[in-house]
């Protein structure tokens, strides 16, 4: 007995050696390389703000938030709730803590705690422009003048007879929701028209900052260099601030500059045919590369008009 009792035990403590050289070679390897890259790619953000809105359908919440050191300055800006349930009970007015998530293409917040309320209304500082009408779908664009990443002087009027891809944007928006989103679907709009065997070649992207007091025009060649964008095709423009304002009221953007010195601002991009009338507005960024071709190729086959329409 005490024979095959020495037996089993030896067995039990070679099997025990075993299963821990095991344990200790996967932690010593890490974790799978998909978990790898994701932790890599993904940056996380303990944030406060202050509840503004909640739109309809409890997906998005506008927050103002605070400053996230090295990462984005304070502002008001609408947020992606991938868990809804995260919202029940909040409402505008609610000062809450939650996670912001940023990946290089997407951001969300997540765990939304609501430790309080606003004792007094923090105001929001919105520029003012010059009292202009909207545009909606069917006006003529108006012809107004700025300037373009090389320092070139640039009328909207010398591109009727293109169809023509309006965004607006400023170079130091960091979330990959806004600006950064607007920029690399536009990027990807382009290489799907240049790569399209039938499809026009009478079509020109402007990408318009709003912040020209920073966008200066070797910013925005820097900027474009980032999306090896082709000059014949893609202009970033900056230039007055009284007429960029204008432009941007009249497609119902909403400019605020946000406590830490960024913008709060909401996102609209715009198809002009070649008669230079506008034919689709885009609001927000919900839509994709292959929509925004789509309508740019509608745009460019638009026969041009003998006489230019007058703004």
């Amino acid at each position: 007995m005490r024979f095959w009792a020495a037996i089993v035990i030896a067995l039990a403590l070679g099997l025990l050696v075993i299963a821990r050289r095991h344990h200790s070679a996967r932690r010593a390897a890490g974790p799978p390389p998909a978990a790898a890259a994701a932790d890599t790619n993904r940056q996380v953000y303990a944030v406060r703000g202050l509840i503004k809105e909640i739109l309809p359908g409890r997906q998005v919440v506008r927050i103002q938030h605070d400053a996230i050191p090295g990462y984005m300055e304070a502002m008001t800006m609408p947020f992606d709730v991938k868990n809804t349930n995260e919202l029940n009970g909040l409402e505008p007015g609610d000062l809450v803590t939650f996670n912001l998530v940023a990946t290089p293409e997407d951001g969300w917040i997540e765990k939304v705690i609501k430790v309080g309320r606003a004792t007094v209304p923090q105001p929001e500082t919105v520029r003012v422009s010059r009292d202009v009408e909207p545009l909606r779908e069917g006006d003529p664009l108006p012809d107004y003048r700025f300037t373009d990443e090389s320092g070139r002087p640039v009328a909207l009027s010398q591109f009727r007879g293109r169809a023509v891809v309006l965004a607006f944007f400023y170079t130091r928006c960091p979330f990959p929701d806004f600006c950064p989103r607007t920029s690399s679907f536009l990027a990807k709009t382009v290489a799907r028209l240049q790569q399209t065997s039938d499809a026009p070649a009478n079509w020109h992207v402007l990408s318009l900052s709003f912040d020209p007091g920073f966008d200066t025009p070797a910013v925005l060649k820097s900027y474009a260099r980032q999306f090896q964008a082709d000059p014949a095709h893609w202009s970033f423009l900056t230039g007055d601030i009284y007429d960029i304002d204008a432009l941007t009221e009249q497609f119902g953007m909403i400019i605020a500059r946000g406590e830490g010195g960024g913008w709060d601002h909401n996102l609209r991009t715009v198809v002009v045919d070649a008669q230079g009338r506008v034919q689709k507005t885009f609001v927000g960024n919900q839509w994709q590369p292959e929509e925004l071709a789509a309508e740019v190729v509608k745009a460019a086959r638009v026969k041009q008009a003998t006489a230019p329409p007058n703004p």
